[in-house]
């Protein structure tokens, strides 16, 4: 990192922890990731981790985090560019089909879900998360007339969980298998569709 300023060098070596720790979390469990191991996957020395992140766990949770906030994101823009709920919550569905829950993004939304179970921090920061994305899925589901948006958004929200959780379970389950019922859940008779 020759020419580059502290500050520079501070964000790369930062980012660099960030991307092991989201690699390690799916690879070895959140916790088997040690200080040591992070470090020379990102290829920093090992006291940067302490000095970038008040502990191991603060780092974890912040790579986590950020990567589910990513994925969040998109899927809420997904969600409010789709010409309906329906169609939207099924574009993220096969989106997901991609995943078969044991590729690395499945293992660290895994690993973060039972890592929270245990870090009541991790815990209400994913709640936010969560709530948030609720929140924007019962928004576009009530403009588009839906007698029980709230519901219809927790119901949405547990499949996609559980159909990445049992993707790794049961290789044949499939989008095309759900999204009739996932479009029945979240269409309004007002659009012509019958819920």
């Amino acid at each position: 990192m020759p020419g580059q300023t502290n500050t520079e060098r501070g964000r790369v070596a930062r980012a660099r922890l960030l991307a092991a720790a989201r690699e390690l979390i799916g690879e070895l469990g959140w916790s088997a990731v040690s200080t040591r191991v992070l470090a020379e996957r990102a290829g920093v020395p090992p006291g940067l981790v302490h000095y970038h992140f008040k502990s191991l766990q603060a780092l974890l949770c912040h790579a986590a985090l950020e990567e589910m906030r990513q994925v969040l994101d998109g899927i809420t823009a997904i969600l409010t560019q789709a010409t309906s709920p329906a169609d939207g919550i099924e574009t993220i569905l096969f989106d997901l089909d991609q995943h078969n829950g044991s590729d690395p993004a499945s293992l660290l939304f895994i690993e973060t879900y039972l890592a929270a179970t245990r870090d009541r921090e991790l815990r209400q920061q994913m709640s936010a998360l969560v709530a948030d994305f609720r929140g924007s899925l019962t928004d576009v589901l009530t403009r588009s007339g839906h007698p029980s948006p709230q519901d219809a958004a927790s119901a949405v929200m547990a499949v996609f969980d559980g159909f990445v959780l049992h993707k790794g379970l049961d290789p044949d389950l499939s989008a095309a298998r759900i999204a009739p019922l996932l479009r029945r859940i979240t269409t309004t008779e007002e659009n012509g569709e019958h819920r």
